[in-house]
């Protein structure tokens, strides 16, 4: 399934979502299963997104409040299959129970905390670690923009070393190229483009930008110091002289810390009107997560993403085990 038709010149607002979204409906379907979807919002986005076919949810809480407040916002969820969990910690545990029984493809958060959902997924003994340290995309979607930008990572890993940040580049390469966008231009920000001593992300975005040419980092094109400015803008690319594949047109953004990553999706979110969906990756499924303040078309989003992603790795599987 490719969905390179995604990437052009268009500036329209929500475009890049729509096509996201207009992929997703031509793939199976995935199993999701929802993790304590308690409140309007949560809920509403699961409904919306079954009732464009792309998943199939299994939700997982308190049983009678969530069908309280399904009745309370005329919201029909007769069809989904509830698990009864009587609180979010214990949601999250029997989720992450669902997910090794392979009863489910996706995890979505609902209206539980990240912390109180991740806790369950990073467990060493119970969780769904792999081999690869689990990170968090944001895929933007800014008007004006013509290409889909990711954000990583913004959400999980609050100071990440150089072993780290490979393994977030990786995530966010891979999930590029799975849900069919082709090799991604990756960029590793920092404040400046230029390599110093004083700015310890400015040697680690060289160091990166090493591995992928070692072969360490693998499926797309890395550049990098980079900074913002000239990461996204082809004259501020031109007047600093810089000459790269990525420089003025990257799509992957790579922060050099989670708190710089937040900021920068927010800003974008708030100050430029674009839409917001987060993935979290390197867990042995995708997870589907969601903040209170996310737009249903942010929601809508985000699943589409899991979708298209989860269909690639069911197609890979596939392949290997052929």
């Amino acid at each position: 399934m490719s969905v390179v038709a995604i990437e052009g010149d268009e500036p329209q607002a929500h475009v890049k979502y729509e096509r996201l979204m207009a992929a997703a409906k031509v793939v199976p379907s995935a199993v999701t299963i929802v993790v304590y979807p308690c409140d309007e919002a949560s809920l509403l986005g699961v409904c919306e997104a079954a009732a464009t076919g792309i998943i199939k949810p299994v939700l997982v809480g308190p049983a009678t409040r969530i069908k309280a407040v399904a009745a309370q916002h005329d919201l029909d969820i007769s069809q989904f299959k509830i698990v009864d969990a009587p609180d979010s910690e214990s949601a999250a545990a029997k989720a992450v129970e669902l997910i090794h029984e392979a009863k489910g493809e996706l995890l979505m958060k609902g209206s539980l905390h990240t912390d109180d959902m991740m806790r369950s997924v990073t467990a060493k003994a119970t969780g769904l670690r792999t081999g690869r340290r689990i990170s968090h995309v944001f895929v933007i979607d800014v008007p004006g923009y013509a290409q889909t930008l990711f954000i990583t990572d913004a959400a999980i890993n609050i100071f990440p070393d150089l072993d780290c940040k490979r393994d977030i580049v990786q995530n966010a390469i891979d999930l590029w190229a799975g849900i069919g966008l082709g090799t991604p231009r990756v960029a590793i920000l920092s404040a400046v483009e230029t390599v110093t001593a004083a700015i310890p992300s400015t040697i680690e975005a060289a160091a990166l930008c090493k591995m992928a040419e070692r072969g360490q980092i693998t499926g797309g094109v890395l550049d990098g110091p980079l900074a913002f400015d000239n990461a996204v803008d082809m004259e501020a690319a031109r007047i600093k002289g810089i000459k790269s594949p990525v420089a003025g047109q990257a799509q992957i953004l790579v922060v050099p810390d989670l708190e710089a990553g937040n900021m920068l999706a927010k800003n974008l979110t708030f100050m430029a009107k674009a839409d917001s969906a987060g993935i979290v990756l390197g867990a042995r499924v995708p997870i589907i997560l969601t903040s209170r303040a996310d737009s249903l078309r942010g929601r809508l989003a985000s699943c589409a993403v899991a979708v298209l992603y989860a269909d690639a790795r069911r197609r890979s599987t596939a392949v290997a085990a052929a």
